[in-house]
């Protein structure tokens, strides 16, 4: 087997590995690993390991004690590593001794079992949203015919009455039916299938932060951090943009209902490229990542679970259909997004495929 076909077969490796030589410091890690970890291989190389995530005494001892008494050792989700952007990730680790012609390395098996909770999570999520959306559209067809019939009849009695003194009763019949018919026509969400064709991410954040600036008033400060490196992926461009605004559109709206309490209000919209990884039941060679963070109160804890579901909102005039709207149209794209929040850091991260070929092996649960 040729080096360069050993190093093609080990960089789709769905596991996070890294090459320690027998001063403990970095020969070698594979694309798992420089995603898990957020650095690039060719930057660390040759950079002892404690540049990967927060050093920790005991992790060093087991290194060492692997390299000297050559002793293979596993530790199972009882590993929290800091890593160097500053997010915490739990692993199982596996720590295998190599010896070649008197030369001694340690390989170090990282697999994060944040992800794979996570692709529970968003598995079970997804189809109880299918489930929810099924009952919702169901339900909505049979609230939506007789709404037909109650306008035509008011319009009939209208006509019958002739008398304009009784018109204001027959038009707020009227008027109800359709504001109950277009409530119902976005429950439905639109019928359209998505227009697909080659789609830049930055198209979508930009258009989406123009519309969002005119509507903030100045009164909340975006902040881009974009990878230009991007390539562009399959997508529609506006069902994506009508994606994206509403989750900005949520994000700033709960900043502005903080008022002069937070006087520092800012949105930051972040892509990046994740190598090796899973959404649903499909692993992708590379996907978009894109996020979009505010520093607002947060997602009340209880409406945690049920954020993306029809009519769930923590907001009194909201209609809780934005988010399950966004939700929609990322699940067409074969994408998904989850959410983490807690008071002054709000994160939703879309996930979309960048390739559309597929490793269709599932991560181990």
């Amino acid at each position: 087997m040729s080096i360069d076909l050993f190093k093609w077969i080990v960089d789709h490796q769905a596991t996070a590995m890294v090459l320690l030589n027998d001063d403990l410091h970095i020969d070698y890690m594979n694309s798992s690993a420089e995603s898990l970890f957020a650095r690039s291989g060719n930057q660390v190389h040759g950079q002892p390991w404690r540049v990967l995530f927060e050093p920790q005494e005991s992790l060093e001892q087991l290194l060492n004690r692997v390299l000297c008494e050559e002793v293979p050792t596993t530790q199972r989700s009882e590993v929290l590593l800091l890593v160097a952007d500053g997010s915490k990730i739990t692993v199982d680790m596996t720590l295998t001794p190599l010896h070649d012609e008197g030369s001694r390395a340690v390989l170090v098996e990282f697999l994060s079992m944040d992800r794979i909770i996570k692709i529970s999570r968003e598995e079970s999520s997804l189809a109880k949203q299918e489930a929810a959306r099924v009952l919702v559209r169901g339900l909505a067809h049979e609230v939506k015919n007789p709404l037909g019939g109650i306008r035509g009849a008011a319009q009939l009695l209208a006509l019958e009455l002739g008398d304009p003194a009784l018109d204001e009763y027959t038009q707020v019949i009227i008027e109800e039916a359709d504001r109950l018919r277009n409530l119902v026509d976005r429950i439905l969400g639109s019928n359209k299938l998505p227009h697909l064709r080659p789609t830049n991410v930055h198209e979508v954040t930009e258009r989406v932060l123009s519309l969002m600036r005119a509507e903030a008033g100045g009164s909340v400060t975006f902040v881009r951090d974009y990878d230009p490196s991007l390539p562009e992926f399959i997508g529609d461009s506006e069902q994506l943009i009508q994606a994206v605004l509403n989750i900005v559109r949520n994000g700033m709206e709960a900043l502005q209902s903080q008022g002069e309490a937070n006087p520092d209000k800012q949105m930051t919209l972040i892509t990046r490229a994740l190598r090796q990884f899973t959404i649903g039941q499909k692993r992708y060679r590379l996907v978009l990542r894109l996020v979009i963070e505010d520093n607002g109160p947060g997602i009340a804890e209880e409406l945690m679970e049920n954020v993306f579901y029809p009519m769930v909102s923590g907001r009194a005039q909201g209609t809780g259909l934005g988010l399950s709207i966004a939700q929609q149209i990322v699940t067409q794209h074969g994408g998904v997004i989850d959410c983490e929040s807690e008071p002054g850091c709000t994160r939703f991260s879309v996930y979309l495929p960048l390739t559309r070929d597929t490793d269709q092996r599932t991560e181990a649960k």
